[in-house]
């Protein structure tokens, strides 16, 4: 175990989480888990919709600080159990993010009122974030029980490698369906090969050189690929029809609708577009006087994030919003995913520092439990 006793504190408790399987759609034991642990604590307000735990402190303080993580994983790879070995946590979901699960419930048991908090904490563990957006916890609670989620800034709890993940970047993605004519091979004259008008688009995509707008400090790279392509009758006609699905993922500076205004230049004159996904981006919110601490009270190191999450909703809500979490980003939903303590205990203390009050949380110098 890890010599430090709050990582050792930490790393047994995301442990505990990793032996609880949660696939998603299948989160209803660890919400149990969840919802019992936050329930005896009385400095809490608990509630549940669905699989999705809700606790909320009431100080009456200024500010509402919104701190949430998603409770599924992927299907597993041969990593279900959880293995300790010295400073490190591997098993599904170690990484994304049970590791930050655990910091958050350590934390939320710990609130003490009495200690004068800086802010009022909203503690969000939330279904379905790895599977379609229909399905997912937090869009269920914006659209069913808004109030349960508001507040004046959110952290997100993906794995960063704790370093602070500004915003995020959008996605559109249109397949585009291009007609031809058909014809024999034989006499190809006499068609109009549909592949074929999928050139210049290739092109198009192939010399796209990527916008790399600054907005607060943090690079944003923007990415055009295409990610599907579709055609063909049979081995001796000339097709009639060919198809492309081409993915955008664009900075915050742009619109979701100037983005596919954007990919539709790209695409040029097709017979048939079909817009598949369009999920707008979130600014940094750097700038904001609670992220701005969390960042220079612990030297943390600022980027873009340059994939789309959850803090997009938020943002969508009028809700600033960073992504900051254990774990490293690259290793989510690989076989090799792991934490350690000292990144957990890292993310408790800055967590813990923005939250505040006097002498910090009530157990804090607490080494077992």
């Amino acid at each position: 175990m890890a010599s430090d006793p709050l990582a050792s504190r930490l790393l047994g408790r995301a442990a505990e989480l990793v032996a609880i399987p949660s696939v998603s759609h299948e989160e209803g034991a660890i919400a149990d888990h969840v919802e019992a642990r936050l329930r005896a604590v009385p400095a809490l307000t608990v509630e549940r919709l669905g699989h999705n735990v809700v606790a909320r402190t009431g100080t009456g303080a200024d500010t509402r600080l919104v701190v949430a993580g998603h409770l599924d994983t992927v299907p597993p790879h041969g990593n279900d159990e959880p293995r300790l070995e010295g400073d490190r946590l591997s098993g599904l979901g170690a990484c994304d993010m049970k590791g930050t699960l655990a910091v958050m419930l350590d934390l939320a048991e710990g609130f003490d009122p009495a200690a004068e908090p800086r802010v009022d904490v909203t503690w969000v563990f939330y279904e379905a974030e790895e599977v379609a957006g229909e399905h997912n916890g937090l869009r269920r609670l914006f659209a069913q029980r808004p109030d349960l989620v508001a507040g004046d800034v959110a952290i997100l709890g993906e794995p960063t490698a704790a370093a602070v993940e500004a915003g995020c970047q959008g996605g559109v993605r249109i397949r585009a369906t291009y007609r031809g004519r058909r014809a024999h091979t034989a006499r190809p004259w006499m068609g109009d090969n549909a592949i074929h008008r999928l050139t210049p688009v290739l092109e198009r995509l192939a010399a796209y050189e990527a916008r790399r707008p600054v907005l607060e400090g943090c690079e944003y790279r923007e990415s055009l690929q295409a990610v599907f392509v579709d055609g063909g009758v049979a081995g001796n006609v000339v097709p009639d029809e060919a198809s492309i699905t081409v993915h955008h993922r664009f900075a915050p500076d742009r619109t979701p609708e100037e983005a596919r205004e954007f990919l539709m230049g790209v695409l040029g004159d097709p017979g048939e577009v079909e817009l598949l996904d369009l999920s707008p981006a979130a600014p940094p919110a750097v700038t904001h006087p609670l992220i701005g601490r969390l960042i220079a009270d612990n030297a943390l190191e600022v980027r873009a994030k340059l994939g789309w999450t959850d803090v997009a909703r938020f943002a969508a809500h009028g809700v600033p919003a960073v992504n900051f979490g254990a774990g490293d980003p690259a290793l989510a939903h690989t076989a090799e995913e792991f934490v350690t303590g000292a990144e957990l205990a890292r993310v408790w203390r800055a967590l813990a520092g923005v939250i505040g009050g006097r002498g910090g949380p009530r157990w804090s110098g607490r080494t077992t439990g």
